[in-house]
This record gives C-alpha cells, structure tokens and sequence, in this order.
C-alpha cells in the first residue's frame, strides 16, 4: 500500500493553523472560570460609641476634655515640683534648703508609687461607704485599646482615660503630705519622714479622698446614697483641711525648733508661688474633668479669690506691721487658692471676692495671732494657711454655691442645711485625719526617731542628712 505525498506547504499551512487556534483560544480564556469565586468581605464593625456617662464600657473617650485634663497634670504636678519645693525653700534658712526641696521631690517619688500599689483603687474605686476595693491595685485590668479606640472610664471621670484620669488624682496625693512638709520644716530626721508620709498617704489620704470624692463615698455629694452631701470641688477638706491638720499634729509632736530665722532668699519664695498660682487652674478647672462651662467658671473664680486674698494679706500685714512684705503678699495668694479650691465649681465671681477677703484676713490671723496664742511651731504656716483657709473656704461653699454653676444651692439661695453639712465635714475630715495622724507619728518615733539631733539642726539638714550645701 503506498501513501501519495502530500507537498511541503500542506504542513506549513497546518501548523500555521494549529499555532492561530492556540492563540485565539488564549486571548478568549477567563482564568475566573477555573477559580473558586472570593469569599464576601466581612461587614465593617459599627462605630466605637462615645464615652459619657451612660457609656462607660468599650467606648471612645473625648479627645477635647482628654487634652485638657493632660495639660492639667503636667500644671498640677508642676506645682509640686518645683513650685512648692521652692515656695517653701525660699522661706527656710538657707541650711535647710536642700532638705526643704529634695522632701517634695522624695515624696512625689514615694506616692506615685503608693498610687501605684494601693492607693489609687482604694481612694477611686468602688467598695464601701468608707474605703475603695483592691480591684487596681498595681493598675491592673485598664483597658486601653490604641487599636480600636476604646477604653473603660472611671465612672467619676466618664470622658476622659482611666489612665489620664489616674495621673490626674495622683498629683492631688503628691501635693497633699507635701504641704505638711512646712509644719515640720527644719527638724525631721529624712528616713522618719518618709516612713510617716507613706504611712499617712495609705491610711489617712485613700480614705478620706474616698469619703468626699469616691463613687461610693459617705460624704460625696454626688452619690445618691451618700450620708452628708458635702461640696467639695477640688480639695478643700481632701487636701487642705487634711495636710494642715496633719501639719499641726506634726508640729506639735516635734516641739519648736531650737533656732529659727528669716526667709533666706524670698525670690524662691515668689517664684514658687507664682508657680503654684498658674498650677492651680489646672487644680481647679481641672478638676470639672471636661473642658466645658464648669472648668471656665472655676478658672476665673480661682484667679479672683486669690487676686483679692493677696491684695487682702497685704493691706492688713501694712497695717499691723507698717511694711508690706515679698514672703506675705505671697502666703496670702496661696491662702486664696486654697479656700476657693473647695468652691470653685460651685460659686460665682462675687462668692469667690467674698472668699477671697476671708482668706486673706483669716489666714493671716492664723499664721500670727492664733500660732502665737497657743505657742507651736508651725515653721512654714501649714496650718495657718491650709488648715485654716481649707476650713474657710469649706464652709463659705456652702453660703455662697449657686445651683446653676454647680448644681446645688447654698444658703444664699436657701438651703442652709448645705452649711451644716460643710461644717460636719470639716469636723469628720479634721478629727480623723488629727487621730491617725498622731499614732503613725508616735510609731515612727518610737522606732527610729522623729527629730534630727541638735547638732544636725545646728549645723544644718543639708550637710548632716545629704552631705550637700548650697552655695
């Protein structure tokens, strides 16, 4: 059988037909038909809501009241390092300088670490009427999603980070048993005033902010279950009351000091206080922990109470004494601070003028006549000033608070069972903290010694307790 040859452009043409069939069928071939189609993307996750005080969990904190509230602890905390350090190193002699200062620096260090431990969930978090629960300690279980957006709130702080409303408070305890510190200036042994300032912070500090600020707090006005609604916006009893009585108690277990003398440098002295002065709209007005109606009103108020309590100090100093001094002027725009601080979100201008004349005329009797009168040794007037202008201010919130500033009414608009309860406040706060604070100071002095040697106060705190001195 024989097969007729087929000629060569017979295969040519095939194969240039097979070659056109594969490119065409290419150019028409969907990969999607060989594949699995993807899957549906997942729906997007709603909206992270608002925090407030109806949204307390998984929420999205106000950025506006958090950037506030963070430039009010950078000025709080400003006010105890450096402002009070050198408010009150400018007043001591020039030996005890050093010691004066490095005790506000020591016991910011001490309590933030308190704060951390203990302190912090036993003022601020729930637990009984009078002492929080340990379900922060060491600031545990914040949660703080930078992802999502989302934190849990302190209920007292609805707007803001648990975590910046921590740092806020924090610099409340810190500045609190410094103040003290200028009862006892000049004569404490270093290591007993650590011992009784860490004592102080957890067994008077935590509980007594608890009373007056904690959520369930016997004596917290915004606790509907409270006992005593008293009004305390920022520290009157909590800080002031507290750190002044604590400060007489100090005073009063040391004895006086065996030399005394003038302030040594009242350039510290004013810079410190003009220190204290721009610190404490962050105490005051940050304390509303938003950045609305009630922070403005409680700026303004706070910087007239202290304009007109200085001004106050100084008119009385010239006219008792016959010469207006740098140190008074000074003390006496401190002592305004402190009794507006109480009132400050709860009164108006012409309440912050009245309590500004108080302070300014009471306080200077305090630091004169009254620590005369009983003859103690309260070096640096913490008593004179915040004991007394913390109690003033106190009860004079309870006068002059207008419903509309703050929410309840004093007695200038009727309610005068509000001054009753201003007064029981202060009595409850003063009592406690008069109590406790002399038995941890018994104790201290008991096993390692409250006061410095004679030599030691002779030669100087700075060379005998941190072998420095300032030239």
């Amino acid at each position: 059988m024989t097969f007729k040859t087929l000629p060569r452009g017979w295969f040519v043409a095939l194969a240039i037909a097979v070659l056109l069939g594969l490119f065409l069928s290419m150019s028409i071939f969907d990969p999607s038909y060989a594949q699995t189609p993807p899957p549906e993307p997942p729906p997007p996750e709603p909206p992270v809501p608002p925090c407030d005080a109806k949204m307390l969990i998984n929420c999205s904190p106000s950025s506006g009241d958090t950037a506030w509230m963070l430039t009010s602890v950078a000025l709080v905390l400003m006010m105890t390092i450096p402002g009070l350090g050198l408010f009150y190193g400018g007043m001591v002699r020039k030996k005890n300088v050093g010691d004066t200062v490095m005790t506000s620096f020591a016991i910011t260090c001490l309590v933030s670490i308190l704060w951390l431990i203990c302190t912090y969930s036993l003022a601020f978090r729930s637990g009984t009427p009078f002492i929080g629960g340990f379900d922060r300690a060491f600031l545990q279980d914040i949660l703080s999603d930078i992802g999502k957006g989302m934190g849990n709130p302190n209920p007292l702080a609805a707007t803001i980070p648990e975590t910046v409303y921590i740092c806020f408070q924090l610099t409340f305890a810190i500045i609190t048993p410094a103040l003290i510190a200028g009862a006892f200036a000049e004569r404490m042994k270093f290591s007993a005033m650590l011992w009784f300032i860490g004592l102080w912070a957890i067994l008077v500090y935590a509980p007594i902010a608890h009373w007056v600020w904690g959520p369930d707090g016997f004596l917290n006005s915004g606790n509907a279950d409270g006992w005593i609604k008293v009004l305390d916006f920022a520290g009157g009893t909590v800080v002031h009351v507290n750190s002044g009585v604590a400060g007489l108690m100090a005073c009063l277990m040391l004895g006086k000091r065996k030399d005394s003398g003038p302030a040594h440098n009242m350039v510290l002295t004013f810079i410190g206080a003009a220190m204290l002065w721009v610190g404490w709209f962050g105490f005051n007005a940050g304390s509303a922990v938003t950045a609305g109606l009630q922070a403005g009103m409680a700026m303004l108020v706070t910087h007239m109470a202290t304009a007109f309590a200085a001004f106050t100090w100084m008119i009385v100093e010239w006219m008792t004494r016959g010469k207006p001094t740098v140190v008074g002027i000074c003390t006496g725009a401190v002592a305004g601070l402190v009794a507006i601080t109480p009132a400050s979100g709860f009164v108006g201008p012409i309440g912050s003028v009245v309590i500004g004349v108080a302070a300014g005329a009471v306080c200077y009797w305090g630091c004169t006549a009254l620590k005369h009168m009983f003859g103690y040794d309260d070096a640096l007037d913490a008593f004179g000033v915040h004991g007394v202008g913390g109690a003033v201010g106190a009860i004079l919130t309870g006068v002059f608070a207008i419903e509309q500033y703050g929410g309840t009414q004093g007695a200038i608009e009727g309610n005068v069972v509000q001054v009753l309860n201003q007064l029981i406040g202060v009595g409850i706060v003063a009592a406690y903290c008069a109590i406790v604070s002399l038995i941890i100071l018994k104790a201290v002095d008991m096993f390692i010694g409250l006061r410095v040697t004679e030599e030691a106060e002779r030669e100087g705190l700075d060379l005998q307790l941190h072998g420095e001195t300032v030239h």
